[in-house]
């Protein structure tokens, strides 16, 4: 029998909860409720204690003190299991899905349709999951294709359909846009209020917060780990959430285009007619001094630019120059030597950018390790004297020096990879998606160094999903469709309004190319 109010209780209680790994503290004393059936936002920046309050409701980690109660009950979330078995479901922004399996195999997983034996009812279950994924608008996926072919933001949305499959009450999605843009957003739009119309409960995590206007009814703001405030979204307005965010009034490196162009220098890179993959036909031309700025939905082929200007592509056509001079980039280390001078900060820092065991100091020397060679040997001292100072320069604490990685927020995370190749002193910055799941905070000192990095004589340049980004940020901007550069947009005429346009595969006559 269902205890009194059961029905008006919130679906999660957050009751005076703890903690703490080793000397730090995560979670420090937080209480909040979430209401059924609303979409509550959680905010804060990177590491102020939301992921580990999503890992605890996910059974993934246990309090040291405190308690959660789900619809009015306290309940102890020890084990994933525990948690799916009380209705909670998560997606995680650090993917959850097994790279060597199937996206057939990846949504069943541990809880595919058995028969009398045991085994899994492969007709039965593939029916279910290609039904669901029609449901959800992706039924074009290819069930038998394994994960690790496709990308990230395809991934992203593998991971989001998984935790939908299995009928959750309460849905966790931890910075479950950090990869999509345009009309992928939308489409989670569409299956959050989808899931809310059917009384499911949704936790969402973002540092976006035009999102958070667009899908949640609440928010709750978390700030070095304790409990700032819980309220309705639209009692407040965007400068006071970031103040309660970040704890102070941030200066809006970006909230306006400079008025006048800044001048840029010689050509250092030219890519011409390139095709890589996606990647059907590309030229264009960048600047010492110079941002550009990179545009497109997901798929129309601006990773495999990158990828290919880096030496991670085969490219079937085209050539690059450097200089002036033609070059073949076949690895990343030829893109690395010093007369080619090119770098990358991909879009997956953990898997793909940085070694999560080893300290900041190792992961920022590695590329230039030969600069510290004393007889065969490290010269200690000298290595970590210069990572210490690129780590002054783009404000990792010093710890970072024998500290691993993983140990680090994402914004501190995404700072070492870009020190790596500020020490390298590469001339060629290419940036994919760098403040993908990145809090404002740390968004605005990633944007600062960036443009001093530009301001110095370095060419960068930067895909984005969020599209301000690009406005606020580049020179001149780059949009992809369907293989090619659709548009290349420069001065008054980079807008919002011209690279969604662009990106859909319309433009005003003379903004191509």
């Amino acid at each position: 029998m269902a205890s009194p109010g059961a029905s008006s209780a919130p679906a999660v209680s957050v009751e005076h909860v703890r903690k703490a790994f080793g000397a730090t503290v995560a979670v420090d004393d937080v209480s909040f409720a979430v209401p059924r059936g609303s979409v509550h936002a959680l905010l804060g920046e990177n590491g102020a204690g939301k992921s580990t309050i999503v890992k605890l409701l996910a059974g993934l980690l246990m309090p040291d003190q405190g308690q959660f109660s789900i619809e009015g009950q306290p309940v102890r979330l020890s084990s994933p299991r525990v948690s799916h078995a009380r209705g909670i479901q998560t997606a995680f922004q650090e993917m959850s899905l097994v790279k060597d399996l199937t996206v057939l195999d990846n949504i069943l997983i541990p809880y595919g349709p058995t028969g009398a034996l045991g085994t899994i009812r492969r007709r039965h279950a593939t029916d279910l999951v290609a039904a669901h994924l029609a449901t959800l608008g992706l039924d074009d996926l290819a069930l038998d294709e394994e994960v690790g072919g496709l990308e990230l933001a395809v991934q992203q949305k593998i991971e989001i359909a998984r935790a939908v499959f299995r009928g959750p009450k309460i849905l966790l999605l931890d910075e479950p846009t950090s990869t999509l843009s345009g009309r992928d957003v939308d489409w989670l739009g569409e299956i959050i209020a989808r899931l809310k119309a059917d009384g499911v409960t949704v936790v969402f995590i973002s540092h976006r917060l035009r999102e958070v206007r667009a899908f949640c009814d609440d928010m709750t703001v978390l700030r070095n780990g304790r409990h700032i405030v819980t309220g309705r979204v639209a009692d407040h307005g965007d400068d006071e959430v970031i103040r309660m965010i970040a704890g102070r009034a941030l200066a809006q490196v970006l909230l306006s285009r400079p008025e006048q162009a800044r001048g840029v220098g010689p050509e250092v890179l030219r890519a011409e007619r390139i095709a890589a993959g996606k990647l059907r036909d590309a030229s264009f031309v960048l600047h010492a001094g110079e941002i550009v700025g990179v545009a497109g939905l997901q798929g129309m082929g601006q990773l495999d630019l990158f990828l290919a200007c880096f030496g991670m592509a085969d490219v079937a056509q085209g050539a690059i120059s450097i200089d002036g001079r033609r070059v073949t980039i076949a690895s990343p280390v030829d893109a690395v030597r010093a007369d080619i001078g090119i770098s990358l900060v991909p879009e997956d820092r953990k898997t793909e950018a940085l070694f999560l065991k080893l300290s900041g100091r190792h992961n920022a020397s590695l590329p230039v390790i030969g600069r510290f060679l004393r007889r065969g040997l490290i010269d200690d001292a000298a290595e970590t004297s210069a990572v210490a100072s690129i780590f002054e320069r783009v404000d990792v604490d010093r710890r970072a020096l024998w500290t691993p990685v993983a140990a680090f927020s994402g914004g501190n995370q995404q700072k070492i990879a870009l020190a790596k190749w500020l020490l390298a002193e590469t001339r060629i910055l290419l940036l994919y998606d760098p403040t993908r799941g990145i809090d404002v905070g740390t968004k605005n000192e990633l944007y600062g160094l960036i443009r001093a990095y530009a301001e110095a004589g370095g060419a960068v340049l930067f895909y984005s999903t969020e599209i301000p980004e690009l406005v606020h940020l580049a020179d001149r901007v780059l949009v992809f469709y369907a293989g090619s550069i659709s548009a290349e947009l420069g001065g008054a005429d980079v807008s919002e309004e011209a690279i969604a346009r662009a990106a859909l595969g319309s433009h005003e006559p003379g903004t191509a190319a």
